[in-house]
């Protein structure tokens, strides 16, 4: 007879292989170079668009690398401001956003790149009428706190 106790045995046992699997991947690719192509990374859809997460994770320099790239439909906002101790910066792939740097609010397009200097508040949003797309490159040094953002009125 499969009782409760042996359900959650399962349960437990299952959460802990696929844990240990997540890190060993990750431990893999420290100190490692690596490629994705954008046709391996399925784009998850959100609220406010796409979303697709390309790496999340440690480096060999790094306590937290998260690149992955954030498509915002008409009028979507990417979240309220914020603020983190991380760094961060943003790589306008297509369309226009605008983006709130520095208390102002500016709007980039393709190519451009922002910057997003620790503990300032930031977000983007987009304007127009065509989908935005960027890539998002997030970064946080070992011993930089890690901690969740604080979402501030600018």
């Amino acid at each position: 007879m499969f009782t409760r106790r042996d359900c959650l045995v399962a349960v437990a046992a299952a959460v802990f292989t696929a844990g240990a699997f997540a890190l060993a991947q990750q431990a893999e690719s420290v100190g490692k170079s690596w490629a994705i192509d954008w046709t391996s990374v399925p784009a998850k859809t959100t609220n406010v668009g796409e979303l697709r997460t390309f790496y999340n994770g440690p480096t060999a320099t790094l306590a937290d690398l998260d690149v992955h790239v954030t498509t915002l439909k008409p009028g979507a906002w990417s979240h309220q401001p914020h603020k983190h101790p991380n760094e961060e910066m943003l790589i306008i792939k297509e369309g226009q956003a605008t983006v709130l740097i520095n208390g102002q609010w500016k709007t980039v397009g393709p190519g451009s790149v922002v910057y997003l200097a620790s503990n300032v508040p930031h977000a983007a949003r987009n304007d127009s009428a065509a989908p935005v797309t960027y890539t998002v490159v997030n970064f946080r040094i070992p011993g930089a706190p890690d901690v969740k953002p604080v979402f501030v009125n600018p």
